[in-house]
């Protein structure tokens, strides 16, 4: 048997991902297909938080919140909640999967969810269940990319990894652009340098301070993150050197 690479690992997973070709909403296979990867890793016994994103639902201070004189503040709340829609219909999907799930949210709502507690997601990761992290930091002005860095250090993760639907980090977009380079490897430095749009520059500084790891992959690929888990050359890798 490989062994695994890491222990712990925090998946961050955009909001649009899950709405597959219908660009909103949730699509069902792709819930599924999600479930099912995480399924893959979760049997080999590596421990797994998810954060998850809301934009296929609303995006906060940005295209969805134009014209209906939302405030920024406001329109980042609404945001928040549409993480926490996401959040239990993945818990849903892992759990028709077999998959023992938490769903913890940064916002009190107790007739849904648990409070996030950091010592409560820690005994749920040791007892092999996954943990949701909904509605972001709770605050708004902050992404659910800062989110994901916050509560990776927060559980002692081995390692980000983000979850798109390119293979890796590019000099440009590869569906503009064909000419666009694959970076293999990356400093967090050359990150914000290059203003490549991995994560925003709040939670790439996060990492680069506490030397955590980031991983850019195509999540969309069957086995990619079973393979990523088990240290093979898939996606970018983001470092201090």
């Amino acid at each position: 048997m490989q062994e695994l690479n890491y222990k712990r690992i925090l998946l961050k997973v955009s909001g649009e991902a899950l709405a597959g070709e219908s660009k909103c909403g949730i699509d069902p296979s792709v819930i599924n297909f999600v479930s099912r990867e995480i399924k893959s890793v979760t049997d080999t016994g590596v421990e797994i938080a998810v954060v998850i994103g809301g934009g296929n639902i609303f995006r906060g201070f940005g295209k969805s919140s134009k014209g209906l004189g939302i405030e920024r503040s406001q329109g980042d709340y609404m945001g928040m909640l549409a993480t926490v829609i996401n959040a239990l219909a993945l818990q849903a999907s892992l759990e028709d999967n077999g998959v023992i799930s938490r769903v913890q949210t940064a916002i009190a709502m107790q007739q849904v969810a648990e409070p996030y507690i950091r010592r409560r997601a820690l005994r749920h990761l040791e007892k092999k269940r996954v943990v949701i992290f909904a509605a972001g930091t709770g605050n708004p002005y902050f992404t659910t990319d800062t989110a994901a860095s916050l509560r990776a250090m927060e559980i002692h993760a081995d390692v980000i990894l983000k979850a798109t639907r390119i293979e890796g980090v590019f000099s440009d977009d590869p569906f503009v652009n064909a000419e666009a380079v694959k970076f293999e490897r990356l400093t967090y430095i050359d990150v914000l340098n290059k203003n490549l749009k991995v994560m925003d520059s709040t939670s790439i500084s996060l990492c680069m301070d506490n030397r955590l790891p980031i991983v850019v992959f195509n999540l969309l690929v069957p086995g990619n993150l079973l393979k990523v888990v088990k240290g093979e050359p898939i996606g970018t890798v983001i470092t201090n050197s």
